[in-house]
Formats: C-alpha cells, structure tokens, sequence
C-alpha cells in the first residue's frame, strides 16, 4: 500500500475519528430496522409534531413519505401536514432565520440527513440525555451535546432527569466529574420503556429520512438475488450439457 493511499484513507476516516475520540455515548443504540414501516411511521408522527416546528427537513417531500409508507395523500395531509399543505413540498418551517438566532442563539439545522452526519447511535443518545441545568439560558442541557442550544421538547413524554455523576481520572491524570447515567426524577407521560421505543421510532424515521431510496433497494434486492438464483440454476444446466460428451 502506497504512502498516497494510506494518506487518502486516513483523510476519508478524520471525521469518524474525531467523532469517535470527541463523544462519550452513555447508551448503546437498540436495534432498529430500517424496512420497518409501522416504525417509521410512528417516527414520523413523532417528527412532525416535535421537531418540524423549528427543524426543517426540505430535502424529504411529504409526497416521497406517502408513496415509501403506503400513506394515503388524504391521511397525509390530515394527520402528517402541519406546516404546508402541498403534498409535493418539501418539510419546511415558517420559523425565520433571524427569529431562531434571537431565540436560541443559532437557526435550527435542518435534519434531512442528520443521521449520516451524526450516526443513529449519536441521535438516540441525545435524544435520551437531556438533564435540568440551572446554569443554562435555557433550564437544560445534554450529556451528549454539552451546551446545546435546543430545549427539551420531548419532556413531556420523558418527564425531568438528572445526570448521575462518577469520579474518574483522565488521560492527563487529573480527577473530573463525568455523567454516567440519567436518573428520573418527574415522570412524564410515557414509561422508560415507552419512551424508549419513542426515541427508537423517531431514530428510524430518521435513518429512513436521510436515505430513503433504502427501501427500494430492500424491496429490489429480494428479486435481484432471486434473479441470480435461476440464472445460476440455468448456467450450471448448461454447463453440464455442453462438457457432458467430454466427461
């Protein structure tokens, strides 16, 4: 392997590694399935009523989500479309931009492909990490993404937590004060189990969202191996006729 080659893949792997070297995860990401439609469906109920009041998503048209999901464009427009009503339109927001910078210091990020940016084991962690913070503007923070700007929008259904801490020595040698877990203290709407299976569904969505056409290539994969299957069936047929004189 050439020294060029080395350098372009550790080039290709600097996002990952810092990533990686920068995040601390708390919890390890359930399993999902990406072809599951009950669950993206769910997430995507979650997703529009929580997170597209000030996260966009223009990138994913509410007509792409009714044709992968078997959703009706009347079901659609009366139970999914809140901020539009064209079903060909991307998932916009009314908020503006320099009403957001005021608000929470920063325009909310769109999240058509924050999945492949932040990975899914990085979303369900910050959706579940979200502790009181009398020290912040806004009352929270998060285990995952200290300092961040969001509030915690999904309290109601999760209830009030604080972060447990531990005593650890760091690579320098010095004590601090880490988060090693969540404890509950003001229950919400939805049990720790429920709403982790929230939190699973909205990931799904999410997944789903930042590559949709997954789906298709589930649904094609199927025929394309069965496709092989025969072919093969045929060659070895063949074969075994044209060397049979021979044999």
């Amino acid at each position: 392997m050439t020294q060029k080659t080395v350098l372009t893949i550790l080039l290709l792997l600097a996002p990952e590694l810092l990533f990686a070297a920068g995040t601390r995860l708390l919890y390890t990401m359930p399993h999902i399935n990406e072809t599951d439609r009950a669950a993206i469906q769910r997430g995507a109920r979650v997703f529009i009523n929580y997170c597209l009041t000030c996260h966009s998503a223009e990138y994913m048209r509410y007509k792409r989500i009714a044709d992968d999901l078997g959703i009706s464009e009347d079901i659609m427009k009366k139970n999914l479309m809140f901020a539009s009503d064209k079903i060909h339109e991307g998932m916009v927001v009314a908020i503006e931009a320099d009403d957001a910078r005021r608000w929470f210091g920063v325009p909310p990020p769109d999240l058509s492909v924050v999945a492949r940016a932040r990975t899914r084991e990085w979303l369900y962690n910050y959706f579940m990490t979200f502790y009181r913070d009398e020290k912040s503007p806004i009352g929270v923070n998060n285990a995952t993404f200290p300092g961040t700007a969001m509030p915690n929008i999904l309290w109601e259904l999760q209830g009030w937590q604080d972060p447990v801490y531990e005593t650890r020595v760091n690579a320098k040698g010095d004590q601090e004060r880490v988060i090693v877990d969540m404890k509950l203290v003001e229950p919400g709407k939805q049990t720790a189990k429920e709403f982790k299976q929230t939190i699973r569904d909205l990931v799904t969505f999410m997944v789903y969202m930042a590559e949709p056409a997954e789906l298709e290539r589930h649904r094609l994969g199927f025929w394309v191996l069965a496709f092989l299957f025969v072919l093969l069936m045929i060659s070895y047929a063949l074969k075994h006729e044209y060397w049979r004189d021979v044999h």
